[in-house]
């Protein structure tokens, strides 16, 4: 029995992928093992939305060729498919595959051997436009929480993003597929389903033609049983309606935790970016959020940086999130794509100048965060508790856990193997120096529980 190891990059959708391809090449007969663990086979799982991605693909098969120099390599994901005959030049890579092959890795596998040290790596990858299929994907005992994939691909040419040129045009799955997923997924003991894809709120399109929608998705979710919470991984402002929103408000199942991407606080910039709204109706879809789900979490995603921004545009962005209500903010900084319309606008931003940018928005996210988990002390909640214990912070043996509320308060206590996948009735008690929320009275409450 040949032992492989997985190694994922970048999103959830990358992890709920991963997790599915480890189970099919388990039913072939191979043993999953841990990375480090001396296996035969290192399966490598690309993100290509930054620069940083890239070296980091690098780097990670160099760390394979030091744990077992004879072992076979093999690269998929976003990056193999834009980028595969440089990463077959990478030393140490065996096989490269595309989008259109990636779930026919258990099938090729047997077909594989390992190149002659000095010798490109082989390639299968088709050209974007054949990867039309749709493969369902869900992760299993990685985390606590499932990743779910509903949807893959993008029909959105937004000017900075390589997406659609690494996973092609907008497909999806059922409603009546993930609901069975849902159902095996609740017969594992799982507590928590994250919803996730590249644009989940254009569900719906099989073979090109729309059937079905996000809101009945979320419908037909709300009614599976032995899953207590659904929460919405990302959904663009424009696909957001009011009635999804007043749907996760009353809903039995879906929590009130949104994330959605802003990337720009102008309406120049988002012009630029050819994003679908302007941010009037971000603005709006947070309101509305707030109205009903008074203490939902709201995450924002935010470029800095892009072709154009200026300083006084970059200003609107940071002003406009100032003032807006929402919970943490993920930052990204722009980075170069090719093959993408962005490259060609002027004027650049000088590097430094998007670190700097970026710093302060990581600095704001910061002061946004401690507020919204400070308008949390005193307030009852639920937290699933995650398996994953800090040692140092209480010595050996005494370690500290994590978990989230609802609305995605981090909580830690003290260790107790009991509450590992429990929902544990808190009171919220106040935040430590690290700013996570501590919660005094979770030991009583999960004793009444």
């Amino acid at each position: 029995m040949k032992k492989v190891a997985f190694y994922t990059l970048g999103c959830k959708l990358n992890f709920s992928e991963t997790s599915t391809l480890a189970r099919m090449m388990e039913q072939q007969g191979y043993e999953r093992v841990e990375f480090n663990q001396q296996p035969d086979i290192f399966i490598i799982n690309t993100c290509s939305v930054t620069d940083n991605a890239d070296k980091k693909c690098r780097k990670i098969v160099r760390e394979a060729q030091k744990i077992n120099p004879n072992g076979f390599v093999a690269i998929l994901g976003c990056y193999a498919q834009l980028k595969p005959v440089e990463i077959s030049e990478i030393p140490g890579v065996d096989a490269v595959l595309g989008a259109a092959e990636k779930f026919r890795l258990a099938e090729l596998m047997p077909t594989f051997t390992k190149v002659a040290a000095g010798q490109p790596g082989r390639v299968l990858n088709s050209p974007i436009e054949a990867a039309i299929d749709y493969h369902a994907s869900y992760s299993l005992n990685d985390r606590t929480r499932t990743f779910l994939k509903v949807q893959d691909g993008c029909d959105y040419p937004c000017a900075y993003c390589t997406i659609p040129l690494a996973r092609g045009k907008s497909r999806s799955d059922t409603v009546a597929s993930v609901v069975r997923a849902a159902h095996e997924i609740a017969q594992r003991g799982v507590k928590e389903i994250v919803l996730t894809g590249v644009n989940i709120g254009d569900f719906g399109l099989v073979n090109g033609h729309r059937n079905e929608t996000f809101l009945q998705l979320i419908q037909a979710l709300d009614e599976v049983t032995g899953i207590d919470r659904f929460r919405i991984s990302s959904i663009e402002p424009n696909l957001l309606t009011d009635e999804i929103i007043q749907f996760v408000a009353q809903s039995k199942r879906f929590v009130p935790h949104f994330h959605v991407p802003l990337q720009s606080g102008s309406n120049t910039i988002l012009g630029l970016m050819r994003r679908r709204y302007k941010r009037e109706l971000y603005a709006e879809r947070v309101a509305k959020i707030k109205a009903l789900m008074p203490h939902a979490c709201i995450g924002v995603d935010v470029i800095v940086g892009h072709p154009g921004e200026t300083n006084d545009l970059f200003l609107e962005t940071y002003q406009f999130l100032s003032e807006l209500p929402v919970s943490y903010l993920h930052v990204f900084t722009y980075s170069e794509r090719p093959n993408t319309l962005a490259v060609g606008i002027k004027p650049v931003v000088p590097g430094h100048v998007r670190a700097e940018r970026s710093k302060m928005l990581h600095i704001l996210s910061d002061k946004k965060r401690r507020a919204f988990y400070e308008s949390q002390v005193g307030r009852e909640a639920t937290v699933l508790f995650e398996d994953d214990v800090d040692e140092a912070t209480a010595g050996p043996g005494r370690g500290r856990m994590q978990g989230f509320t609802e609305n995605y308060v981090r909580v830690v206590a003290n260790y107790d193997p009991l509450r590992i996948n429990e929902l544990v009735p808190v009171q919220l008690s106040a935040i430590n120096s690290e700013g996570l929320m501590e919660a005094n009275e979770v030991e009583m409450a999960f004793e009444r529980h």
